[in-house]
């Protein structure tokens, strides 16, 4: 994560004003004309007020118009000049005050709009205004860019131009242009309307977040949890903290304090970097704290209870993932000597097992860089992660092709500096290989790693010694590919499905295993980036890594409608990690 930008799609935004202003630009007054002199007219009329226009203190742009009043909604953007919005430069110049920034407008404008949707009434989606709707974690989104240097912002929604009918309702449409939406753009989006405490208080949340993530790195900290953090949800369908619930209090033992830039002096626990074992019984909380740590590798905002759960940022959770294709991925580091003779250096399969998923997730998640497994073996295919004695005498391992995840553990964590956080509830194998175990006490931890040490060498069953193996050659991550068939067609679409797949024509990317995805507003960012990689990157010459590299590169540089080709930039997307990037082009099947 880095501190400044040397380039940013905010310049972008600045260049789009620019030559905005270069243009003739039409008057807000042209619009009302053209609306009146469109009244009641054929719906695809309403393709005449495509265009800019200026209104009192920002432009008002209709990049799209809907062809039918049942279609998708028409997309709109609202530019402030920067010396008009006002926001202070210490807000803006940072990425990571940045985002948190434009996170707190987006959320504003939403509130402020959902009073007015609908008001306008008519048929289909008449009266509709759509506003991006983050949840509890903050992510970069279309939806508001703001420029680092001028300061400069864009702001994209959504509006269902009315009709009755399929005949236009230019009435309606002017109380929402000139009505409606003038009242949300002036409460949201001008630093002198704004409540500015408020904003203060976003900007230093991020700074202090900022400041754990390099405070994990400089203390060899795999992850850091404060104490009073609200660790449990309201409920499997709501992400909001639960009432009432236990606050978190580290032990003694793995307790660090680090002293916040604004928030003054902080404790929590402190996971070292190694192999941390969660165990406990079960509703205990073990699979919530690990939860809580999958979604720490992103801010929350102040209230959500986990503002101070940080995470790695590189943390990929691990699981079984029956059915998933499986392209090249070399696996033989788990699983070598098939019967079929298959060869595993180069594996593929359209529907792979619990087992042979998880291990390519493993190694896939080590092509993408990750430092951190996290793993829950609630998740997790049995034969992949343990092998007891008792199995391994009556099949002898030379009939085995599996060798278990536990035998490998140790190999990642020295030899590719990748640490484990696994969750386990019943198999006490891995209490050898663990360098701490937490126990989770009505959601409370207990570091227990020296009493379950004890007990471990108490139990005669089995010894450190036999779950040494030898070590595996390191795996190759050379996979080439070339786009699949119709590939060049430019017009290739691209259909979000909620938040678990993602569609590129008729190739569907199943992605509801991926499970630190969070919003629907990244499946649909991955599904941008996998159109463009498919028509300009698959060549045949650059593998895994050098694409999705080259697309990391590419938003970081120039944002996140860099992948997107078309007149106007969706205010759908939401910024994706690198290992996502990875995991939805290892499961495209049209590679």
């Amino acid at each position: 994560m880095e501190n400044t930008d040397k380039k940013d799609h905010g310049k972008d935004s600045e260049t789009d004003m620019k030559k905005q202003e270069r243009q003739h630009m039409k008057k807000a007054q042209d619009l009302q004309e053209i609306l009146h002199r469109i009244d009641h007219r054929g719906y695809p009329a309403y393709k005449d007020t495509a265009g800019a226009y200026q209104f009192d203190s920002y432009v008002l742009s209709i990049d799209h118009v809907q062809g039918d009043p049942f279609a998708s909604p028409s997309k709109v953007s609202v530019h402030v000049d920067g010396k008009k919005a006002g926001f202070p430069a210490d807000m803006i110049q940072q990425k990571h005050t940045r985002i948190a920034l434009a996170d707190a407008l987006i959320r504003k404008f939403g509130k402020e709009a959902q009073q007015y949707s609908h008001k306008a009434k008519g048929s289909g989606k008449s009266g509709l205004l759509s506003v991006s709707r983050p949840g509890q974690e903050v992510l970069e989104r279309s939806a508001c860019e703001i420029a680092p240097d001028s300061g400069n912002l864009i702001f994209r929604l959504e509006i269902g131009f009315p009709a009755n009918g399929r005949s236009i309702n230019a009435g309606e449409l002017i109380r929402i242009l000139f009505q409606f939406l003038p009242a949300c753009v002036q409460k949201s989006l001008f630093y002198k309307n704004a409540d500015q405490k408020h904003l203060q208080k976003v900007k230093e949340l991020a700074q202090d977040q900022y400041y754990i993530r390099t405070q994990l790195k400089q203390r060899n900290l795999a992850a850091f949890v404060a104490d009073g953090s609200i660790l449990p949800r309201e409920s499997g369908v709501s992400d909001r903290p639960m009432k009432q619930a236990v606050s978190f209090c580290s032990p003694p033992s793995m307790a660090v304090e680090i002293h916040l830039p604004n928030a003054g002096t902080i404790k929590g626990m402190g996971i070292p970097q190694g192999i941390t074992l969660i165990v406990g019984g079960g509703y205990h909380g073990k699979s919530t704290l690990l939860k809580a740590l999958e979604r720490g590798v992103y801010n929350h905002i102040a209230g959500d209870g986990r503002e101070y759960v940080i995470t790695d940022d590189t943390a990929v959770k691990i699981r079984a993932e029956d059915g998933r294709s499986i392209q090249k991925t070399d696996i033989s580091m788990f699983i070598n000597g098939l019967p079929n003779g298959k060869n595993t250096k180069s594996f593929v399969t359209e529907d792979a097992s619990g087992s042979t998923s998880q291990a390519a997730n493993v190694i896939e998640a080590m092509e993408a860089g990750t430092h951190l497994f996290l793993i829950d073996e609630d998740t997790s295919a049995t034969n992949f992660m343990i092998r007891d004695e008792l199995m391994a005498r009556v099949v002898h391992p030379n009939m085995e092709p599996i060798t278990p995840f536990i035998d490998r553990v140790e190999e990642l964590s020295y030899r590719y500096h990748i640490s484990t956080i696994l969750v386990a509830g019943s198999c006490g194998s891995y209490f050898y290989k663990a360098d701490h175990v937490i126990q989770m006490m009505q959601y409370q931890p207990v570091d227990i790693t020296e009493s379950a040490k004890k007990e471990a060498e108490r139990f005669s069953d089995m010894t450190k010694d036999k779950l040494v193996r030898k070590e595996a050659d390191p795996p190759s991550f050379h996979r080439v590919f070339t786009a699949g068939k119709g590939s060049a067609n430019e017009r290739m679409k691209v259909k979000g499905m909620g938040k678990d797949a993602v569609s590129i024509d008729r190739d569907t990317i199943e992605l509801r295993y991926v499970e630190q995805l969070l919003d629907s507003e990244q499946t649909m960012t991955l599904g941008y980036m996998v159109k463009y990689a498919k028509q300009h990157l698959f060549d045949g010459k650059k593998d895994m890594r050098e694409i999705a590299g080259y697309l990391e590169r590419m938003v970081e540089e120039k944002g996140i409608g860099a992948v997107c080709e078309g007149r106007y930039l969706p205010c759908n997307l939401a910024a994706v990690r690198v290992q996502e990037i990875f995991a939805c082009l290892n499961r495209c099947r049209t590679l």
